[in-house]
């Protein structure tokens, strides 16, 4: 992606918007969900706004533009504010997905309308079909079931029993070293850990505006 800086810089500069959107929006739905749900948490630090500067972490900007893996920064919540104290957590973390999902079908159906009219080189249809595959891309992402990711609030809900005390404490302790470790593998050793899951992502991108860019 940092070559389009070069060799075609007003693309580039659409990339961005689209992450910049996507990923605002994405931490506007968490804090959002949570202040929805009885916790203030994140509307007293600042984070219940579409404003990127609240939410874009320069570092995982960077990290996603030069190598294709990044971060935006973690909305806080307190569970224990949260009206129910199980559930409240998934439908917290849930939200940010919720939001991306809703956000690749509305500008999709938007792409098959007026795309046809603009053609693929039109710079809107172009920020379109990358701010669907992006919001496709973090909702997938933010569903696998490791933390710190979106998904292990599910996982991590639905073995609060007891008897699940060991795995929870392993997920909780060991997940966000595993998904990092994961991530350096595929990115230095090449083994495309994560292959499936960019085929998935452009396969229901694609299906999603109706055609290709």
């Amino acid at each position: 992606m940092l070559t389009l800086l070069f060799q075609e810089p007003l693309l580039f500069l659409v990339w961005i918007l689209a992450i910049l959107i996507a990923l605002s929006t994405h931490e506007f739905s968490h804090a959002l969900a949570g202040t929805l749900l009885g916790d203030e948490t994140a509307k007293r630090m600042g984070r219940l706004t579409l404003n990127p500067l609240a939410h874009v972490d320069p570092i995982g900007l960077i990290a996603l533009v030069t190598v294709g893996f990044g971060w935006g920064k973690p909305v806080p919540f307190n569970p224990y504010n949260l009206k129910n104290q199980k559930w409240g957590p998934v439908l917290v973390a849930l939200a940010g997905p919720g939001m991306n999902l809703s956000i690749a079908i509305v500008l999709g159906l938007l792409l098959r309308v007026i795309g046809p009219l603009l053609g693929p080189t039109n710079l809107l249809s172009q920020f379109l079909y990358l701010s669907v595959f992006l919001n496709v891309a973090l909702l997938f992402f933010n569903l696998i079931p490791v933390p710190p990711l979106d998904g292990s609030k599910l996982l991590l809900a639905m073995v609060s029993g007891k008897q699940h005390e060991r795995v929870r404490i392993f997920l909780e302790t060991r997940g966000p070293m595993i998904l990092l470790g994961l991530i350096v593998a595929d990115l230095i050793l090449g083994i495309n850990v994560f292959g499936w899951l960019f085929n998935i992502v452009s396969s229901v991108a694609t299906w999603i505006v109706g055609f290709g860019i």
